[in-house]
């Protein structure tokens, strides 16, 4: 189980607790997280889970796979640090994890 800190565009916090092989969009879902709407329900055929990871968990996030940069292209306001957050496995090694999602989904 791992704890995610997801931060919404005004900077409010919302942490939830997933089981681990679980994604950050499952987690999202489960626990009702504003600003991720899941459209293709992970599939990485959207680009509506689009989050931010802070920076010091950039290395252990990863960098994405050809097939999500590809769906990145879509996303509303892309960064160095954009990921889908379908796409990130929930594991003990990111209990913690800090994301924010963009202003709106693409």
């Amino acid at each position: 189980m791992a704890k995610i800190h997801f931060v919404d565009h005004e900077g409010v916090a919302r942490t939830v607790d997933d089981e681990n092989g679980a994604t950050g969009m499952e987690a999202a879902i489960r626990n009702s997280v504003p600003g991720i709407e899941a459209e293709c329900g992970g599939a990485c055929a959207c680009a509506t889970c689009h989050v931010y990871v802070d920076e010091a968990w950039r290395e252990k996030v990863g960098s994405p796979t050809p097939m999500e940069e590809d769906m990145l292209d879509f996303g509303f306001d892309v960064r160095p640090n954009s990921r889908l957050s379908c796409q990130i496995k929930v594991s003990d090694e990111l209990d913690g994890l800090v994301v924010a999602t963009p202003e709106r989904q693409a």
